[in-house]
């Protein structure tokens, strides 16, 4: 039924007697997990709140220099270019840095975010030509920028400067921007690394106003919905100042003003509203794929549109077209995926790397296809489009491979490429795509040589069902949000007999189950995403171990607690 190892972490021994009385102790051992082990850091993780824990956005070096020349801008009457990328985290941080200019009084703001298919990912020369012609004297680029050297220079030759915030992996060589805004730069002099791109655009935002409107800064954090969906898509770690932004970021979010996200919570059937605050797994897996969804599918303009549009009819619309994209996505996703894991089971069956291409596969869908093989195969995986005479690619990887770093060593083969240690976009010749592979191959069968690979889930401790009342879930909602760096907790229970067993969803993909625990009254409702599979093999009077999350499950007012299944087996 699984293959999977669960790695259950080691119980602590001793809990300090203050910290017995103010805690569940299997909520101690989930900050013990976290390695919040003091009771300074305790209290720091429970208790943080956004004026004191927002740093001074004027730490970042080059913050001076860019909130100096967009100040002249204004004061010039210069047209100003927000340059963004496609995805969920770069249309955030062009609507976010678009409506705090024009906030900021700017009159002559425009918006340019790249075709994922034409254009590719980051500036390109004949977008900074066309913003030439268009008048543009400034160009301030979000989520993207720090590899665009030739496109900086580009600009600096048609008159243009250009303001560079990004927040991905920092080349050796940088652009010769006026500035420089990134937290992974050396020396940068900010004291939270992991920021995402809209968090980038809101430190220059904040910036801003520090600067201009003082008084006004409290209108700030009516941005604070954008900076949530963003950071929350990119999947950076929701520690440090990250938690605070989503924290207070989910809360603006459930009282948005936005037409077109409001239009689009009631076409997608997304329960957001005063009386419902997200959670981040909302983000996730319900607001974040539609946003990406219109620049997959065809252009993120949509997207854009959508979030700083303020007239209810035309957010309707713009948030149906944008449901409709969404629909397309999973399909044609499906479709593709199936083709590739044909290939990774035949062709790539021994080998430690996944390579997989066609020209007829769109270039919005790569690193989704590329997410998924990865993840049912626990290997490193490259899906290509061919695009003339050559591919445009994008990379997942596993936590034992930084496929940057190993692209990296193979930069002479690359047109040019960008991104994290766990994905990554790359763009190389036709002639180089048989050596690209030998070589990162090598790479990467190096890298793994002697390593222990087996696809394994992480499991927080063992706890009994009589363990889980309405008590322990409100401190364990206490630790959210959830995410990257602050994932949401895995318990794992065992010898629970099997009630019942049906198939949910379309084409009975999820498995619920009704579970009991011998001496405990109660029966658990549990839900499987995507183990539909799995209750084939189970029948009731079955006793099986699982690891699942715990969460509040609500029907028409009634609420009860829900496993959330990660993995089962038998017993």
């Amino acid at each position: 039924m699984t293959h999977k190892i669960w790695n259950v972490k080691d119980k602590i021994s001793e809990i300090s007697s203050g910290l017995r009385d103010k805690f569940h102790p299997v909520v101690l051992q989930l900050l013990h997990n976290r390695g919040i082990l003091t009771d300074q850091a305790i209290e720091k993780f429970f208790n943080f709140s956004y004026d004191a824990d927002v740093h001074n956005p004027f730490l970042f070096k080059d913050m001076q220099k860019a909130v100096g020349r967009i100040i002249q801008a204004k004061e010039k009457g210069e047209k100003i270019a927000v340059f963004g990328d496609y995805d969920a985290d770069g249309v955030t941080a062009t609507a976010l840095l678009f409506e705090a200019l024009s906030d900021l009084g700017f009159k002559d703001v425009v918006a340019y975010i790249p075709d994922r298919q034409s254009e590719g990912y980051g500036m390109n020369t004949s977008a900074v030509g066309y913003l030439s012609k268009e008048g543009v004297r400034l160009i301030v680029t979000v989520d993207c920028g720090i590899t665009n050297m030739a496109e900086v220079k580009k600009a600096e030759s048609l008159g243009i400067d250009v303001i560079v915030t990004d927040h991905h992996h920092v080349p050796k060589d940088l652009p010769q921007a006026v500035a420089l805004i990134n937290p992974h730069r050396e020396n940068c002099g900010y004291p939270f690394t992991d920021l995402a791109g809209v968090g980038v655009a809101f430190k220059l935002a904040q910036a801003l106003y520090m600067k201009m409107e003082p008084a006004k800064i409290d209108r700030l954090k009516w941005l604070l919905d954008l900076v949530v969906i963003g950071t929350v898509a990119d999947c950076v770690p929701l520690i440090g100042e990250n938690r605070v932004l989503v924290k207070y970021g989910l809360v603006v979010l459930s009282k948005t003003r936005r037409a077109g996200l409001l239009e689009m919570f009631k076409v997608g059937r997304i329960s957001i509203d005063e009386n419902n605050v997200p959670d981040t797994r909302k983000i996730a897996f319900q607001i974040a794929p539609r946003i990406n969804a219109a620049g997959r599918m065809d252009h993120a303009s949509i997207s854009y549109r959508l979030m700083i549009e303020k007239n209810t009819v035309m957010g309707r619309d713009m948030a149906l077209e944008v449901e409709k994209k969404n629909q397309d996505r999973q399909k044609i996703t499906g479709e593709i995926a199936r083709e590739v894991r044909t290939l990774a089971e035949n062709s790539f069956k021994d080998r430690k790397l996944i390579f997989a291409s066609n020209e007829h596969w769109q270039v919005g869908i790569l690193g989704l296809i590329a997410g998924r093989i990865a993840d049912e195969f626990n290997k490193p995986t490259a899906i290509f489009q061919k695009q003339g005479g050559e591919f445009v690619g994008s990379f997942r990887s596993i936590d034992q491979v930084n496929i940057i770093e190993a692209l990296e060593k193979c930069s002479d083969l690359l047109i040019r490429f960008g991104g994290h240690s766990q994905a990554a976009g790359v763009t190389v010749k036709e002639e180089n795509m048989e050596k690209l592979y030998e070589k990162l191959s090598d790479l990467i069968e190096k890298e793994l040589a002697g390593k222990d690979i087996a696809p394994s889930i992480d499991v927080d401790a063992e706890i009994s069902a009589g363990d889980v009342d309405w008590n322990l879930l409100q401190e364990i909602k206490m630790m959210e949000p959830f995410g990257e760096g602050n994932e949401e907790p895995v318990f794992l229970m065992k010898n629970l007999l099997v009630e019942d067993v049906k198939t949910v969803g379309n084409g009975s993909k999820h498995m619920k189950l009704g579970l009991r625990s011998e001496g405990v009254p109660k029966l658990f409702e549990s839900i499987g995403f995507g183990l539909g599979e799995n209750a084939l093999d189970l029948k009731a009077g079955d006793s099986i171990d699982i690891v699942c999350n715990l969460q509040e499950d609500e029907w028409n007012g009634n609420k009860k607690i829900q496993f959330n299944l990660v993995d089962i087996k038998r017993t």
